[in-house]
This record gives structure tokens, sequence and C-alpha cells, in this order.
């Protein structure tokens, strides 16, 4: 979020007659009737799997070209001057130097973009100007500092030949590889259109026009009337309501929604919103028609057409590296670590109750997506609750002895660590809640506005919530009020750092926790 805060989002919506997020719907938002037209799942093209953002490829293939440089350098010396010159710290130091000031060069050309990546013929004269530069650096500073003497004349040429030679090769294998996924549509941002009229067709234009901006519009969506709004917009057919947009964004690949409606239509704009900000998805405002001009760097762009920033994903590019990193490195230490732990719970689970070790059960993941989660099972086989219909209680007679010690102290929860290492569930998020969990007997969604925003990040074993007190029974709207604020609190302000605080604080928070049954 880059531009107001959620709850002033909400409060102005719901002044204006908006729309209440919090709603039995799993998109988030209620039953309101849908325009008689194919459901736009059935009009969307196929949803291709994400793959490396252009900003991790980018730095993918900085690291790649350094490491090649280097020890082409290193290979050279190998092979022409093995028991002739000794690889000393001098041949190191003038191979490191290159490499890197190969790399700071290439990018200082715009050699990393994604249209050098497209086709070598863009990018060529830049690769070599920045190769043959970076050479002519090194050997002013050897002449200037005296030491041009000190390095093999042979080793330097073929050091530069080969050098050109290799990157050319690996610049080959890359655009064949990055043609390749653009065909699937990997590196597109598939983008939906919200808004009709003549504003959003020449906003699809400019777009269109644009290949480098790497924006693949997938259709129109527009909350008038088909009296008041065109079925196609620039070729691009409309889709449905804005209703419609987040049941399209829960079932197939969405990255950005661009808004062409006016700024004076405040109003609107916040209805709008305050259904979609529950979306793990960048949402911005289209400049491109507006009256009101900012400065430069007050907007952000697509290839040259500006827009402002409204809602920014939680995590993207490296984040989503990281913590992904993360949760499977850390997760397969402690499932590793805790194996034997985990051996003498199921052992137990198993001797003292007839029935399987562990408990499976449905709950939401990511943007809504159902997953399946691993428990110890803590219940009686005949008296399991797979929906979570009804809460546990204290002294709940559905529990048996040993699942009274595991929940309490959460050791039926080290079976999510198999899930963490799937990539279903992270270490640290929001926890996953069942299909049917309620709150005084009324459904989670139903009793906080914007409840499904909590899943655009993906669940975690433990969370902010958690450390802070909010685990166990939620026999109170406000218990369940208070574990959605934290978890919004954790979104906004997610950080390795803050993934580890929560991890670090997690088991003494276990023996704080007195509502855990």
């Amino acid at each position: 979020m880059s531009a107001f805060d959620v709850r002033d989002l909400l409060e102005a919506a719901g002044r204006s007659g908006g729309h209440r997020p919090g709603s039995s719907h799993p998109g988030g938002q209620g039953a309101a009737a849908l325009p008689a037209m194919p459901p736009a799942e059935a009009l969307a093209p196929p949803s291709p799997p994400a793959f490396l953002s252009p900003v991790v490829l980018a730095g993918c293939v900085r690291v790649v070209e350094f490491v090649l440089i280097a020890a082409l350098g290193v290979g050279v010396h190998a092979v022409q001057l093995t028991g002739i010159v000794p690889l000393s710290p001098r041949y190191l130091t003038a191979t490191l130097g290159i490499a890197a000031l190969a790399v700071l060069l290439l990018q200082a050309a715009g050699a990393y973009r994604m249209t050098a990546f497209r086709a070598l013929t863009s990018g060529a004269l830049r690769l070599l100007g920045a190769w043959c530069l970076a050479f002519l650096l090194v050997a002013a500073v050897m002449v200037f500092a005296k030491v041009a003497d000190h390095y093999s004349r042979i080793w330097l040429a073929t050091f530069f030949a080969g050098g050109l030679a290799a990157l050319v090769a690996e610049r080959f294998a890359l655009v064949a590889l990055v043609g390749a996924q653009m065909q699937r549509g990997h590196f597109d941002r598939r983008t939906a259109i919200v808004g009709g009229g003549a504003v959003a067709e020449d906003l699809i234009r400019a777009l269109d026009a644009q290949a480098e901006s790497g924006v693949r519009i997938v259709g129109v969506f527009d909350d008038r009337g088909d009296m008041r709004s065109d079925t196609v917009v620039a070729g691009y057919p409309k889709l449905g309501s804005v209703n419609d947009l987040v049941a399209y964004a829960r079932t197939t690949r969405l990255d950005l929604i661009i808004f062409t409606i006016p700024i004076t239509a405040e109003d609107r704009i916040l209805q709008m919103l305050a259904k979609l900000w529950v979306l793990p998805i960048d949402i911005r405002l289209s400049a491109q028609a507006s009256k009101l001009r900012l400065r430069p760097r007050a907007y952000s762009y697509l290839g040259s057409v500006p827009v402002l920033d409204v809602f920014d994903k939680p995590m993207a590019d490296w984040d989503i590296v990281a913590k992904s990193l993360f949760d499977r490195v850390v997760g397969l230490a402690m499932l590793v670590t805790l194996a034997p732990v985990m051996l003498g719970v199921a052992l137990a689970v198993r001797l003292t109750s007839p029935g399987p070790v562990l408990f499976r059960q449905k709950r939401y993941g990511f943007n809504n997506e159902l997953i399946e989660v691993y428990k110890f099972r803590s219940m009686y086989v005949n008296q399991s609750d797979a929906g979570a219909a009804k809460l546990v209680t204290r002294d709940d007679p559905r529990v048996t002895p040993v699942g009274r010690f595991i929940r309490r102290t959460s050791l039926d929860e080290l079976p999510q660590l198999f899930n963490v290492i799937k990539g279903e569930l992270s270490l640290v998020g929001p926890r996953p809640h069942a299909l049917q969990a309620k709150a005084a007997n009324t459904l989670y969604d139903q009793v906080v506005d914007g409840y499904f925003a909590r899943h655009k990040v993906k669940p975690g074993i433990t969370g902010w919530a958690q450390v802070n007190g909010w685990r166990g029974e939620t026999d109170t709207s406000d218990k369940i009020q208070k574990r959605v604020e934290h978890d919004l609190h954790y979104i906004e302000n997610w950080s390795i750092l803050l993934d580890i605080k929560i991890m670090l604080a997690t088991p003494v928070s276990l023996f704080r926790t007195k509502n855990a049954y």
C-alpha cells in the first residue's frame, strides 16, 4: 500500500455507501447479482505459472556473468601460464576487477534490461562497448600504476577475446531461454483494466504500443451496465464487473490492475478499492488522461505511461526469493532437528488412541487457495471435525489426553513443516484458518472487515498474532478482530528480521497463552 491507509479507505467507502469487504464469499464480496454473461474465468486466456520476475532475472544474469568472467580469467591463466607464472594475488585482483567493472559498465549501458534479454541485436553493441571499455580502463590503470610489465600480454589478449566470445555465447543462450519463456507468457505482467470508454481505449493502445513495458492485458472490467459500457474496448473483451474481477483474480494469475476512472470520481474509486484491496495484486491509477500534473517522480511508469501507485503486493521480486529460501532452509533444518520429537509424538498418538497419526484439514492458503494442512491427530477419530464447525473448548471431550498436551504446546503443528517444504506454508505468516471457523458462531469473514486481506501472503506455522497472545479459542468477535489486525500489521511491515524475531519469540509465547485447548 502506498497512497493511503486501508482503514481510511474502508471508512470512506462505508460513508459513501460502499461495499463491506468482509463477507461470506471467499473472494471477499457478498452475494451481489452478477451480470448475465459467461464467467470471466471462461473467457480468460490460460494462466501460465509464475516464472522469475524481470528484476530477479536481471540480478541472476549479473551474478552469472560476473562468475563467468572471473572463472574464464582464472582458466586462461591455468591453461597458458601454469608452471611459468604463478596465480598470484596480482592476477586474481586483475581478474576480479575486470569482472566487476564489466558488470558495472553493462549495467550502465542498459544491458540488463528485458529488451536486451529479448534480442541479441539490440544489446550487441552495448555488450561490445562495455567489454572493450572495461579492458581499456584496466589497461590504463596498469600503465599509470607502472605495473603493466607484471602481467602477461598473451593472458590479457586471450582473456579479452575469450571473455567476449563467452559473453556472446551466454547471451545467445539467454535470449533463447527468455524467448521460450515469453512465448508462454511467463514474463508478462497480466493486467486487468477497470473502467471503459475513450480513456480506457487510449490507455490500452498506449500500452499495446510498448512491447518493452511487459504488460499483457487480459480484459476489461466495468461496474457500469451494458447500456453504458461497451462489450469490447480497444479489441479486448469486457469480462464482467468489479465483483467478477475479484473472483477472476482468485482463479487465474493476475499481476496488475489499472484504473482508468477519473480521479474526480472519488466515491466510485473508493467503493471499488474496498473490494479489491484484499487481493495480492499491484493496483495503479492511470494518470495519462488526468489534468492533474505532478512532478515526474510522483509517478511510476509502465513503459512511458504514467500511473499513480495505490496498492503494492506485500512481497515481490527478491522479497519472495528471500522468504522462500528462509522457509525452505530453516524449515528443513527444523525438520531434521525435531525429527526425534515428532517421532515421539507420533508414537504417543498411535499408541493411546486408534486411528491415523496425522490429521489432514482443508484450509485457506495464499490468495484463498485451498491447501491440505497436516497436523498430529489430537481428537478421537469418530469425533474429528475436519471443517472446524465447532471450536475446541476447555476440557472438550473430543480431545484425547495426549491431544490436550500437544495442542497446548503446539506440538500438533509440527507436521506442517512438510507443508513448508512443499511451498504451501511459510514458517511465519497469518495462521491458516479452517473453512468453517467461527467466532461467536459467526464465520470469521462475516465478523471482520477485510478478513481475506490476510491471505495476501502465504499462511504460516506461527505469526505475529500468536506471539502477541492471540492464539487459541476465538469465542468472541474481538479475539478474531485482534488476530486479523495483527496479521495485517505483519503483512504491512514484513521483513526477514521480523520473521526471525517471531520465530525466536514463539517458544516463549507458548507458555504465556492460556486459551489454547
